[in-house]
C-alpha cells in the first residue's frame, strides 16, 4: 500500500467534452500526463472537479482505467447517491490499479445520518482494502466527519490513512487538532485552494488537492514548495508564500463556489486548452460578467507573477 500517494501537489482533473458533450477520454489522459510532467505527484478523478454527478458509472470507470493504463498515478473519487455504486467504484479502482481512494460521504439519501454515513464509509473501505484512502470532508456534502467516527473506522479499516478537508480554515484546524496530529501515520490533505498556506504551515498537512493547479501548475507547485519550506521554519519562504497566496486569492476562491468547474474550464481555454470549452449540460455557462471578471483576474495574476518571480531569495530558491 503506497501511503505516500497522499503527499505533494495533486490536481483534481476536469473531464473534457467532445462536440457531442460526451467525455473526451483522450483529452483527459493528455491533461493528466501534462500535469504529471509539470511536477504533480498524482491526480484525482472523479471528484467534484471531474463532474462525477454528470457522468454515468461506466464513463467514470472508463476514465479511471484510461488514466491508469497511461501510467498516471490516480486517486479515485467515490461520490455516489447509492452506497452500492460507491462500492463498485472503489472495487473497480483497486481492480484496475489505481493508487488511492477519496471516500466521499453519502449524499441526498440519509446524508445527515451518522449511522448511514458510518455504514457507507465502511462499505467503501472494505471494497478496496489494498488502496490507501482519505475521507473527504466538505460542507457541500452536508455531513461533517468528526474524530470519533474517523478513528472508529480506522480501527477496523487500516487502509483509511488520512483526511481531506475542504472546509474553511476553522475546519482544517479542527482536523489537525483532533484527528491528524494524534497519529503520525494519519495524513492531512488540503482540499481547498484558499487553504494551502494555513494547511501546510499551521496544520501540518502533507499534501494539497488543487483546482487552480490544473490551470496554473507551475505557480501552484511554487506556492506549495514555499509553504513546505515555511513549515520547516524558513523565514524567507514564509514571507514569499504569503505574497503568492495573496496574489492567487481571487482565482483560488473560485474553488469554493458552485461554478468552480465552469471557471476553471474557462481559464484552461484561456491558457490554450480548447478541449475544455464545453460542458456536459449545454445550459451550464458563466455569465458574460463572470467571464470578464475571470479573464481580468487571470491577466492581472499572470502579469504580477512574471514580475514577482524575478525577485531574488526564496522566489528563485523554491521556484518549480
Amino acid at each position: 500500500m503506497n501511503t505516500n500517494i497522499f503527499s505533494g501537489t495533486i490536481p483534481a482533473l476536469m473531464t473534457p467534452c467532445k462536440a457531442d458533450r460526451s467525455p473526451d477520454f483522450d483529452a483527459l489522459v493528455r491533461e493528466g500526463q501534462m500535469l504529471i510532467d509539470a511536477g504533480m505527484s498524482a491526480v484525482v478523478y472523479c471528484g467534484s472537479m471531474g463532474d462525477w454527478p454528470l457522468l454515468t458509472d461506466a464513463e467514470r470507470m472508463e476514465g479511471v482505467e484510461r488514466l491508469v493504463k497511461a501510467g498516471i498515478p490516480v486517486i479515485v473519487g467515490t461520490g455516489a447517491v447509492n452506497t452500492k455504486m460507491a462500492v463498485a467504484h472503489a472495487a473497480h479502482a483497486q481492480k484496475v490499479g489505481a493508487q488511492g481512494l477519496m471516500v466521499i460521504p453519502r449524499v441526498l439519501s440519509r446524508g445527515p445520518s451518522l449511522t448511514a454515513q458510518r455504514d457507507h464509509f465502511k462499505a467503501i473501505l472494505a471494497a478496496a482494502p489494498d488502496l490507501p484512502a482519505v475521507i473527504y470532508n466538505s460542507p457541500y456534502y452536508g455531513f461533517a466527519t468528526r474524530a470519533d467516527l474517523f478513528f472508529a473506522l480506522r480501527a477496523e479499516h487500516p487502509n483509511l490513512i488520512g483526511f481531506k478537508e475542504f472546509g474553511g480554515k476553522a475546519d482544517m484546524s479542527y482536523a489537525a487538532e483532533n484527528i491528524t496530529s494524534r497519529d503520525d501515520d494519519v495524513t492531512l490533505m488540503i482540499g481547498v485552494d484558499t487553504g494551502v498556506y494555513h494547511g501546510f504551515v499551521n496544520c501540518g498537512a502533507t499534501g494539497a488537492i488543487t483546482g487552480i493547479g490544473c490551470v496554473l501548475p507551475k505557480e501552484v507547485l511554487h506556492l506549495v514548495a514555499l509553504c513546505q519550506a515555511a513549515a520547516e521554519g524558513d523565514v524567507d519562504a514564509r514571507a514569499r508564500a504569503l505574497e503568492l497566496e495573496s496574489a492567487l486569492a481571487v482565482l483560488s476562491a473560485f474553488d469554493e463556489g458552485p461554478d468552480l468547474v465552469l471557471y476553471f474550464k474557462h481559464l484552461m481555454v484561456l491558457k490554450g486548452h480548447p478541449e475544455f470549452a464545453l460542458h456536459f449540460n449545454e445550459t451550464d455557462a458563466l455569465t458574460d460578467s463572470q467571464r470578464g471578471f475571470a479573464e481580468a483576474q487571470l491577466k492581472l495574476f499572470d502579469a504580477w507573477y512574471a514580475d514577482w518571480a524575478k525577485q531574488p531569495g526564496a522566489v528563485q530558491k523554491y521556484a518549480a
